[in-house]
């Protein structure tokens, strides 16, 4: 491995400060699932890493009626998984969360840091986009919150200047009427990176879906939404046929490429059936 130095931070205020002062290749490490091995594989040049595992106040998990779940920097991908709370609430990001990685990697890797990662295939993020979530960035002059959907500006690129540390997220409360799904598929069953993935959050009225939210992964230079599907099935019955229209602009809306894992042409087709069956699992909670 190649050889940094190693600093620990005891505040956000001392993490900030080092990473403005240490220069470019400063990285802040929390779970350092995707860090250590980049270093290990030389794939990132890393001069310095901040240890923030010691701040106090970003391992906390609050949930109330108004604000929402709320969760911090150092909660493991592991432990918001195993909470009731979510698998009864936020169905979505559970099926997310149980999807990402091995048990291993889940117990020892952070939600923040999948986010922070920003990659367009990365499983935490299309459910919590879905869901309006928002993210709580610090700086030393400056705390503001951003909608996640607003945070990612590129692959691997996010709105983070210089200094800024991402404290935790908060997801808007689950309604009475809402309906919840999030499906991945990859070339595996498990420990796998996401080919398509699709996010739903819908919100039904007397029959008639009232809001919707379509959030789509692993298709775009980020996880996209689809406005003008959504835009089909407000105020719609979502019968099939409806459900099919909606799924198939969808497709037009994705701007997938082709890789080692899928050609952009399979991408798009999977956004369509997946769209289609996010949609009817999310609507199952109704039947």
């Amino acid at each position: 491995m190649r050889r940094f130095e190693y600093h620990r931070a005891d505040t956000l205020e001392h993490a900030s400060r080092l990473l403005t002062d240490l220069g470019d290749d400063t990285f802040l490490f929390n779970g350092g699932t995707d860090l250590l091995v980049e270093i290990r594989e030389r794939l990132r040049r890393v001069r310095h890493v901040v240890d923030i595992k010691q701040i106090p106040g970003m391992s906390d998990i609050t949930y109330d009626e108004t604000r929402g779940l709320s969760f911090g920097a150092l909660v493991t991908v592991g432990r918001l998984e195993r909470l009731p709370l979510v698998r009864k609430l936020y169905p979505n990001l559970r099926a997310a969360l149980a999807s990402l990685g091995s048990i291993q990697v889940r117990n020892r890797a952070t939600v923040v840091g999948n986010v922070c990662r920003a990659s367009p295939s990365a499983d935490t993020i299309p459910p919590l986009i879905a869901d309006g979530a928002f993210i709580h960035i610090y700086s030393r002059t400056n705390m503001r919150v951003v909608p996640l959907a607003e945070f990612f500006t590129g692959p691997g690129k996010t709105v983070l200047a210089k200094g800024e540390i991402v404290t935790g997220i908060t997801v808007p409360p689950a309604a009475d009427n809402a309906g919840k799904a999030y499906i991945k598929h990859g070339r595996r069953k498990a420990m796998e990176l996401s080919t398509v993935g699709v996010a739903v959050s819908l919100s039904m009225d007397d029959g008639v879906c009232s809001d919707i939210r379509i959030a789509l992964g692993a298709v775009g230079a980020t996880v996209l939404r689809a406005p003008e599907a959504e835009a089909m099935l407000r105020g719609s019955r979502l019968d099939d046929a409806t459900v099919k229209s909606a799924a198939n602009k969808a497709m037009e809306e994705c701007t997938p490429i082709s890789n080692v894992r899928a050609s952009a042409d399979y991408r798009r087709d999977m956004v369509g059936v997946l769209t289609g069956r996010a949609i009817k699992q999310a609507l199952e909670t109704f039947a």
